[in-house]
């Protein structure tokens, strides 16, 4: 089972987010759940990204809403990077 692990820069952009969107703090914690028992489960439509963000994953809290995640595979890790919406993100 992988390790989230999480840096102060994305925790601090996470609770700004939070203040922005404090209704996403429960799918958001149902989202950390699932990506620490199964990263590749079909409801976080998980996908690499292109482009600038070539290398890094990006899972769904919601339709608007997504985490891009940085994997590092040798340790199994996932560290989070950013969370926001699709155009924030980009």
């Amino acid at each position: 089972m992988p390790e989230l692990i999480f840096t102060d820069s994305y925790e601090k952009r996470a609770r700004k987010f939070f203040k922005k969107h404090p209704e996403l703090a429960k799918p958001y914690g149902k989202v950390l759940k699932l990506l620490a028992a199964n990263p590749w489960h079909p409801s976080l439509r998980l996908h690499k990204l292109h482009g600038n963000l070539a290398g890094i994953y990006s899972a769904s809290i919601n339709l608007s809403y997504r985490i891009n995640l940085q994997f590092i595979v040798k340790d199994d890790a996932i560290v989070p990077i950013d969370i926001g919406s699709h155009d924030d993100i980009y």
